[in-house]
């Protein structure tokens, strides 16, 4: 099946083309018809099945072929609700790719960060709102903006809503939207809490589900190294003394990351470009170009960025930044090791990201052997941790000296 056998209109067509993308993932193919035709909808699919695609897609059909509010301003028409600033932010790049040739307008709003430019922007008027529920709430008591023009309600990674104690912060929200409405509903898992929840929010909804991705290549060998994050950029400036290395994907989170990497691996003398969301298209394509013809032998890239990347011959991947969704390490690490070839995938895991380890551990079902010789260590955090790597790379890192050389040299942050 292609994206054209679902009915799409041409604009959305267009902005996938441009992305790359052909054939729809299987939670897209089932989703997409039933949201086009404005049923309610309960997924049970994890991030990394193409989750987002699969509601942003059609809601932006269903926005452009609606009749327009009346009133000069523009007004909320969708509300996309999600538990981590991290994972806003990738609905909201989301948003941005799939809808380039409609003329909407998103914004992603989320704690921890000065309201000023969200409250503006806002103001000004906003098409599409993704949010995290505590930020949501403030400025919906602060008389920011009001949910009364709600046509479209995205509930996603309800789990994770409940784990991180936001369920009533939701119910809280979910009083504040119109009776009528659309409602898309997105959990991995269904607890009884969720069952509920779903149940008082969906009306005779379409269910679909999904089996989520859990298995990495066998050919993909896999290491962790522990160490503190101002030491990470120092760490990988060693790794790559290594001409093994021929070719490196870096994934980082954020795109601030992704370019602050790319200049700082560039002051060290290595030849890196950055590709993000906030890349134009051309831009992106030179970078990918120049990478798969080796004139660049590092590229930074966030998840997003990186889905249309397809690189056979592509030799190593690093988890700069372990990655809070443990589906997203098995795609990324899914870049090398392809059409029979080994891999290497490589993860840096600092104090604050040893739960994801664990997470990604558990989905993959086996423990990912970590790498003690090198001079950035972290001992205290092999408790619990399998034993040293003794696979691909091999590295001779020298003294611990000269790594704190390094060390003073360049810092992330």
């Amino acid at each position: 099946m292609l994206f054209k056998d679902l009915q799409l209109i041409e604009p959305v067509l267009q902005a996938l083309s441009k992305e790359g993308y052909t054939s729809p993932t299987p939670i897209q193919q089932q989703a997409i018809p039933a949201i086009l035709q404005k049923r309610d909808l309960l997924g049970c699919a994890q991030t990394g099945t193409g989750k987002t695609a699969a509601f942003t897609i059609p809601i932006l059909q269903l926005m452009q072929m609606q009749e327009p509010l009346q009133g000069a301003t523009r007004e909320v028409q969708t509300l996309i609700l999600t538990p981590t600033r991290e994972l806003a932010i990738q609905i909201g790049e989301s948003i941005e790719a799939y809808g380039r040739f409609l003329n909407f307008k998103h914004k992603v709003i989320f704690g921890g960060v000065p309201q000023y430019s969200q409250v503006q922007a806002i103001r000004r008027g906003v098409d599409i709102l993704v949010a995290t529920p505590g930020r949501l709430l403030d400025l919906i008591n602060q008389r920011v903006l009001s949910l009364s023009s709600i046509r479209y309600f995205v509930l996603d990674e309800a789990d994770r809503m409940l784990d991180m104690g936001f369920v009533h912060d939701v119910k809280r929200v979910i009083s504040k939207l119109p009776e009528k409405r659309q409602t898309l509903f997105f959990s991995a898992t269904m607890p009884p809490e969720i069952q509920q929840l779903a149940q008082m929010l969906l009306r005779n909804p379409v269910k679909v589900e999904v089996t989520p991705v859990s298995s990495t290549a066998e050919m993909i060998n896999q290491t962790v190294y522990f160490v503190e994050r101002q030491n990470k950029l120092s760490l990988l400036v060693q790794l790559l003394q290594d001409h093994r290395i021929e070719t490196l994907l870096v994934f980082t989170q954020m795109k601030h990351a992704a370019d602050k990497l790319a200049r700082s691996l560039n002051n060290a003398g290595i030849k890196t470009e950055a590709i993000h969301g906030n890349k134009s298209q051309n831009a992106r394509q030179i970078a990918l170009s120049n990478f798969k013809n080796r004139k660049t032998r590092v590229l930074v890239a966030t998840d997003i960025a990186a889905r249309g990347i397809d690189i056979d011959e592509l030799t190593h991947v690093l988890n700069y930044e372990l990655p809070n969704v443990p589906e997203t390490y098995v795609h990324r690490i899914g870049r090398t090791g392809r059409a029979g070839a080994s891999g290497t995938a490589i993860s840096f895991c600092d104090w604050s990201e040893k739960t994801f380890l664990s997470d990604i551990q558990k989905l993959i079902k086996k423990a990912i052997p970590v790498e003690k010789d090198h001079p950035f260590d972290i001992p205290a955090l092999h408790s619990s941790a399998p034993a040293p790597s003794t696979g691909l790379p091999v590295h001779n890192f020298g003294s611990a000296s000269r790594g704190k050389r390094y060390g003073r040299t360049f810092t992330q942050r």
